[in-house]
């Protein structure tokens, strides 16, 4: 877990009185953990908001660093280093980000196939049962059933075998606190004095 995180942008579809709705996702490529967060607009800056509001403080609660980051090549995710607000945020936070090939969204395949199920799971159910007036409104039962997602919902993944999502980065998170870099430095100097 925290070593790849798979980011992307998916609409989910126009709102009366309130506009466009944008999900910006973000998955833990390892546990399948997902942190998700609805905007008006699909910019740089609402990319890089979802990962200092939500997604480092996820994983500094964890004790860990997200060390990298996938994403396609879309426009809130890619541009001049110097003033595109993303790359400048993974800049400061120390985030290597790699990019998918040119037209070829199957790179990203676990942030895809994941959009698939919120629209079947999540999306079209709600909009069935519920009027939404509210982009907080959205945001709150999207929440909850992110939550049902990642600690009740069984995952059939690639290292998961049919546990929870939090559950298979719980089970793991031994395993990236050992690699960290911070901790073998602290480590390989022990005892030195």
């Amino acid at each position: 877990p925290g070593y790849l995180g798979s980011q992307d942008t998916y609409y989910v579809g126009h709102i009366k009185g309130v506009g466009r709705i944008y999900q910006q996702t973000f998955i833990d490529t390892y546990s399948k953990v997902a942190i998700l967060k609805l905007y008006t607009s699909k910019t740089a800056l609402t990319a890089a908001d979802t990962l200092n509001d939500r997604v480092i403080p996820w994983f500094d609660e964890r004790g860990i660093r997200l060390l990298r980051i996938l994403t396609d090549r879309g426009t809130e995710y890619c541009g001049n280093r110097e003033k595109h607000e993303y790359q400048l945020y993974l800049d400061i936070e120390d985030i290597d980000h790699t990019r998918t090939k040119a037209k070829s969204p199957q790179t990203n395949g676990i942030c895809e196939r994941f959009h698939q199920t919120v629209q079947d799971e999540f999306y079209a159910v709600a909009f069935r049962k519920k009027i939404y007036k509210s982009l907080e409104e959205l945001q709150q039962d999207l929440d909850l059933w992110v939550e049902h997602y990642n600690k009740e919902r069984t995952h059939s993944g690639k290292y998961c075998f049919g546990k929870t999502p939090m559950q298979t980065f719980l089970d793991t998170l031994h395993l990236a606190r050992e690699k960290s870099l911070d901790n073998l430095s602290t480590s390989l100097f022990e005892g030195v004095a």
